[in-house]
């Protein structure tokens, strides 16, 4: 399977930045959409930031302005630069890729799912 590991996570206060990594692993034979979501408690998972392997981008429009999501093809690598961090941004992140891969063969694909990594913001 693929394997995908966030790191970049922490603690920060209102209005200071982070920058999260996403690092893909394994058989993999290509990625097509890579992803950000993010978990708060109690609430449902939401789409952070998405970008295809064009580098054609989208966000949710809490973030607009102050995330950029960005990938690496030649490393299978997506970024998350997080600015102006406000409370309400504190949720677990997870990075996201659908890609073909020794499991799935040439003709199928899937979403694979990082560990998630944990983005507090706080004073």
């Amino acid at each position: 399977q693929v394997q995908l590991v966030e790191s970049g996570g922490g603690l920060v206060q209102p209005g200071g930045s982070l920058r999260l990594s996403c690092q893909a692993s394994g058989s993999i034979f290509s990625i097509n959409a890579m992803a950000w979501y993010r978990q708060a408690p109690g609430k449902e998972r939401e789409l952070v930031a998405g970008i295809t392997n064009g580098g054609t981008t989208n966000y949710a429009d809490s973030v607009k302005g102050r995330f950029t999501i960005s990938r690496d093809n030649a490393k299978n690598a997506v970024y998350l630069q997080m600015n102006s961090l406000k409370p309400e941004d504190t949720a677990v992140y997870y990075c996201t890729a659908s890609a073909r891969s020794l499991e799935t063969g040439w003709a199928l694909s899937r979403n694979y799912w990082g560990q998630g990594t944990q983005v507090t913001v706080s004073s």
